[in-house]
C-alpha cells in the first residue's frame, strides 16, 4: 500500500535534443526626437501614510503592554519549570546517595 509505483523504463519519454539557435541582429532604427518635458505636480508617494489617532495609539500601546505581560510570563513559567526540575534532581541524588551508603554500611 505504501510502497511506490514507478512507471517502467520503456515508457518514460526520451528527451528531445538540444539544437542551439544562433542570435538574429536587431535591426536599425533611426532615432526619433525626445519628447518635450511635460511640468508635473508633487510625486506622488508609493505608499499611504499611516496616521495615528489618539485612540488608536492608546490601543496600540494596550496591545503592545498586553503582549509583554504575556511574553513575561510564559519566560517566568518556563524559568520556574527549570529551576523546579533542577531542585528535584538535586533532592533524588541525596536520596540516592544516602541509600547507597546505608548499603555498603550493612556489608
Amino acid at each position: 500500500m505504501f510502497t511506490p509505483k514507478y512507471p517502467t523504463p520503456d515508457t518514460a519519454p526520451v528527451p528531445a535534443p538540444v539544437v542551439p539557435q544562433t542570435p538574429v541582429p536587431a535591426p536599425v532604427v533611426p532615432a526619433a526626437p525626445a519628447p518635450a518635458p511635460v511640468a508635473q505636480a508633487a510625486p506622488v508617494p508609493a505608499r499611504p501614510t499611516v496616521q495615528l489617532t489618539p485612540g488608536s495609539a492608546l490601543a496600540l500601546a494596550a496591545g503592545g503592554g498586553a503582549v509583554v505581560l504575556v511574553v513575561g510570563a510564559v519566560l517566568v513559567s518556563m524559568l520556574l519549570a527549570v529551576a523546579i526540575t533542577g531542585l528535584s534532581v538535586a533532592v533524588v541524588a541525596v536520596v540516592l546517595k544516602s541509600l547507597l551508603k546505608d548499603l555498603n554500611k550493612q556489608r
